[in-house]
């Protein structure tokens, strides 16, 4: 005759305990339910017997259940399908007579949550200790630390170099930027495509829409209108865009290597959430003011013109793709505008939550 021996059960937000009192047992057959969970050949309440339960889940479950026989009782873990607290076990509000609350285990809802932040914080508090390790550097850590030290260093040179060519040649530095900074400049935002695969792969936690369009947006104006235009080579918008370019990254690539460790100077950590404010729409403006130079340029030669089928004849200028580009460049603008000013704003709120 088969019996039914007493549980107790227990759960967090993504688990299900059942202590299963049963001495010596041999389980045959675990499933998540509505079907059985079959424990046979065990020793329990009533001696030696095959014992068999049954509980029909308040939700669903995953269909993987891991058990653990002892000496004194069989342990079952069952994961949730859906995170989250449930109000009982069983779909019946009435329990069954053999299923009991295991207090040793048991926690409420509020004490199960902080039960996860204090994992989380002994996890985070490991990785601290482990990052301080003399000689320790993960590879991440490592990767992302040359990756800003060579930004860094780039547009450092950038920004500096027109800094004393403008004190040395005055206005004349303003024809040449092109010829003396383009080679630098085209090494360093090749290079900062690495910043769109790094938010994309969760490398680092960023917006990949913000950096997307930062990257593509500067690439275009020094690729295509910088780039492939000879006539835009000597005009002085060239400098300004470059300058407010270098200017923003300075502060920017030095916060993300001391990120790197978990280190912070106050002053940068000002200047990287500040400096953006009237230098990103300043940029942003000198970009577009090299668009509407290069749109009659465009027209002029008819470079990257679009052919039209035969029976139209002619071509589409690339300038009407400038146009909608001005566009879009201004509608990027709020959106990373927006994006900038919510790291700062939850930046330094937190800060000041720390404080008091």
């Amino acid at each position: 005759m088969t019996l039914t021996p007493l549980v107790y059960w227990a759960q967090r937000h993504e688990e299900i305990y059942l202590r299963v009192e049963l001495t010596d047992a041999q389980v045959s057959e675990t499933r998540p339910l509505p079907s059985d969970i079959t424990v046979a050949q065990g020793h329990g309440a009533k001696g030696q017997n095959e014992y068999e339960f049954s509980l029909e889940f308040l939700f669903p479950v995953k269909p993987e259940v891991s058990y653990k026989s002892t000496q004194r009782q069989v342990n079952v873990v069952v994961r949730k399908e859906k995170r989250g607290w449930w109000e009982r076990l069983v779909t019946q509000e009435r329990k069954p007579v053999f299923l009991a609350p295991d207090f040793d285990r048991w926690l409420e809802e509020s004490d199960a949550e902080m039960e996860i932040r204090e994992k989380e914080e002994r996890r985070n508090r490991l990785r601290s200790a482990r990052l301080k390790e003399p000689g320790f550097i993960s590879l991440k850590t490592g990767f992302l630390f040359a990756y800003n030290l060579v930004q860094f260093l780039g547009f450092s040179w950038i920004f500096v170099n027109m800094t004393v060519r403008l004190f040395i040649f005055g206005k004349d530095s303003l024809y040449d930027t092109f010829h003396t900074i383009s080679d630098v400049m085209f090494f360093c935002q090749t290079l900062a495509a690495v910043e769109v695969l790094n938010a994309a792969f969760g490398v680092v936690r960023t917006g990949v829409v913000p950096t997307f369009i930062q990257v593509v947006g500067r690439n275009f104006i020094l690729f295509i209108i910088f780039g492939s235009l000879d006539e835009m080579h000597n005009q002085p918008v060239v400098f300004f865009v470059f300058y407010l370019w270098s200017a923003i990254e300075i502060f920017r690539y030095p916060f993300y290597m001391l990120g790197c460790f978990n280190t912070e100077w106050k002053t940068l950590t000002w200047l990287r959430y500040t400096v953006w404010i009237p230098l990103y729409p300043l940029g942003v403006l000198a970009e577009a003011v090299a668009v509407l130079q290069a749109i009659p340029i465009f027209d002029k030669n008819n470079l990257f013109s679009i052919p039209l089928p035969k029976a139209i004849g002619g071509s589409l200028s690339f300038s009407y793709v400038l146009q909608g580009y001005l566009i879009l460049m201004f509608l990027g603008l709020f959106i990373n505008f927006r994006h900038l000013h919510k790291q700062r704003k939850r930046r330094f709120r937190t800060k000041k939550r720390k404080a008091n």
